[in-house]
């Protein structure tokens, strides 16, 4: 089997007012990604998603539409999709970073690849190492109190146990964080994430009013690179220290963990470059007996597919002790797939069909096309 074309598609997908995100990043009101398509010589076509936000990983849809056209997909062309690995160390040796644009092009390979045995992604990476039905936490956004209070009942009463809150956008963290405890009661874990927006003094000085409140996670508190800072916050309160924007890559994770900066790694394929990157990640913290969750971007359908693939695949994304973040295609107003993955509340079901699972609607993907 060989690949015959790759094609890719941006596409703008407004969130639900209800759930458009604010952090310390700013405003996400709006969801501007890059579908890709790559066909074989059997008539398999396999597709992917890259989840581009300029604020975080310095990716745009035009951005990775771009290295896709003009560096990576050359290199697909005439190869046997079958080979991911070699594929995706290709693709690492012709370019640095731009881990949302390959993440997309192996997504679709991984989905070509079980396609053509007929088995879902989960089982290509090892099988289940967990139910196929698992819960999340519920992401809020950096809300004036009131509003988070009021959104974080209601999702609550949806059935979620664990809601995590944004911080370090502003002055009202502590207000914001204690509404939402006094409005879900005691039995509610919360955590936080600064998203890597408060320098070290800061943190420290923000911290202890946040964990009386019964914080029992804090997701990366200082700025990605500042392994200093991380591992001073680790070592200063007693709850576990999430490393999301610091561990891009196996070379990030084995830096934090040799350095013991945290208690808990964060990944997904998309910030980690595919699939076979974030199970490395995830296998190396398993050796250094530190557990790992799931992030997102707020991802369509296909690049959840993949996510909920990992989570199956990998005993040590312990999301039944710390749920992550699954539930990208819930903030958005409409599907690009034909088939969605079933989100029901905070718990999200794995799909079963071969590859990744969904099938992209491209009729709708026309219809949310974008130009530059």
């Amino acid at each position: 089997m060989k690949i015959t074309h790759v094609e890719t598609y941006p596409v703008r997908v407004p969130l639900k007012p209800v759930r458009q995100m604010r952090s310390r990043l700013g405003q996400h009101r709006v969801s501007e990604f890059l579908l890709v398509r790559i066909g074989t010589d059997r008539g398999i076509e396999g597709v992917g998603e890259a989840t581009t936000t300029p604020n975080w990983s310095g990716e745009t849809c035009w951005t990775a539409q771009a290295i896709i056209r003009h560096v990576l997909a050359p290199l697909l062309l005439g190869q046997d999709p079958r080979q991911v690995e070699s594929l995706a160390a290709r693709m690492d040796r012709a370019c640095v970073g731009n881990p949302f644009a390959k993440a997309a092009l192996e997504m679709a390979l991984w989905d070509i690849v079980g396609q053509a045995e007929q088995k879902p992604v989960y089982q290509l990476l090892g099988g289940p190492a967990r139910e196929k039905t698992f819960r999340c936490r519920f992401s809020l956004g950096a809300y004036e109190p009131d509003r988070a209070a009021e959104v974080a009942a209601e999702r609550v009463a949806a059935g979620f146990d664990t809601i995590k809150i944004k911080v370090g956008a502003d002055s009202l963290d502590l207000e914001r964080v204690r509404a939402v405890r006094e409005a879900v009661g005691p039995q509610v874990t919360l955590t936080v994430d600064a998203n890597g927006g408060w320098e070290l003094e800061q943190a420290l000085a923000q911290l202890p009013a946040l964990l009386d409140l019964g914080v029992a996670l804090v997701e990366q508190p200082t700025p990605r690179g500042d392994d200093y800072a991380l591992r001073a916050v680790q070592q200063a309160i007693p709850v576990p220290v999430m490393a999301d924007e610091g561990c891009f890559t196996l070379t990030d994770a084995r830096r934090l963990l040799r350095g013991e900066c945290c208690r808990l790694l964060c990944v997904y394929p998309g910030k980690n470059a595919g699939l076979l990157s974030a199970c490395a990640i995830a296998t190396a913290a398993q050796e250094h007996q530190v557990p790992c969750s799931v992030g997102s971007n707020l991802e369509l359908d296909v690049a959840t597919a993949a996510m909920a693939h990992l989570v199956v695949a990998h005993p040590n994304l312990q999301v039944e002790q710390y749920p992550g973040d699954v539930l990208g295609p819930e903030y958005h107003e409409f599907p690009v797939v034909e088939n969605p993955v079933r989100i029901e509340g905070p718990c999200v079901t794995v799909p079963e069909g071969p590859g990744l699972g969904v099938q992209v609607d491209w009729a709708r993907v026309q219809q949310a096309a974008i130009e530059p």
